[in-house]
């Protein structure tokens, strides 16, 4: 027996997933996977800083030192970990981990919303990478009403210096007399893509705000807070990019 191995029902429970009883009815279930391969026996032990654990297709968090936090990017803070011409920045936000956290792609300054910061280069690799289609939701207020027409044009790639923006979903939220919300979600991170967008159209952006990050979503956080992940989330996040 390696030193650092230990059952595999204490790794489940520990991670969240229930009592000690309850995460030996998933192994026995055939729910739970050590590196790809299905353990249903009772005695099987992991190493949880080398082993990676699914159940039910979701990898669980293991006690590897890596975080994952979600912060709400107020307006106007620049997406650096630090600024050297003074300006306030998502380094100072977090400035209370001693983890060296990075953040995983960008909101630009006057962009609110959901931001991932991690110490875990791979994840953060991963999310930023097209190749794994990360889908992010927006809220943008527009002026003017946007059409229906609009919409479709949106929905159906509209190009963008010659590219046509990837796009999964679009529709109007809210509908007023001189504005419009939109949710739109995009799998694709070219800069300042959506105030683009909406330019081209005849629609400038007033506001956008970033609701979700592939699983995570912004939820009730409030602009300028922030939260460190919790297993169930960290499991999916990591999931839904093959980890």
């Amino acid at each position: 027996m390696e030193e650092n191995e230990v059952r595999l029902q204490k790794v489940l429970a520990s991670a969240g997933l229930g009592s000690r009883r309850k995460c030996e009815e998933f192994i026995t279930a055939g729910r739970v996977t050590v590196n790809g391969d299905v353990v249903d026996e009772l005695g099987s032990r992991v190493d949880p800083e080398v082993d990676i654990i699914h159940v039910d297709g979701v990898r669980i968090a293991q006690t590897s030192g890596h975080i994952v936090v979600a912060l709400n990017k107020p307006r106007g803070v620049v997406t650096t970990m630090s600024d050297d011409q003074g300006r306030e920045c998502v380094g100072d936000l977090v400035a209370e981990f001693e983890e060296r956290l990075f953040h995983v792609g960008r909101l630009d300054a006057e962009t609110e919303g959901l931001l991932l910061l991690t110490n875990d280069g791979e994840l953060s690799q991963r999310l930023g990478h097209p190749s794994h289609g990360i889908v992010k939701t927006y809220l943008a207020r527009v002026s003017g009403r946007v059409t229906k027409e609009d919409i479709e044009k949106i929905s159906a790639g509209f190009p963008i210096e010659g590219t046509p923006v990837a796009v999964t979903e679009c529709k109007i939220f809210e509908s007023g007399k001189n504005q419009t919300v939109v949710q739109i979600s995009i799998h694709e991170g070219r800069n300042r893509i959506l105030r683009k967008l909406f330019d081209e159209l005849g629609y400038p952006v007033l506001d956008l705000v970033r609701t979700k990050i592939g699983p995570i979503s912004l939820g009730s956080l409030r602009s300028g807070h922030l939260r460190v992940l919790e297993n169930k989330e960290l499991g999916k996040l990591y999931s839904s990019v093959g980890l």
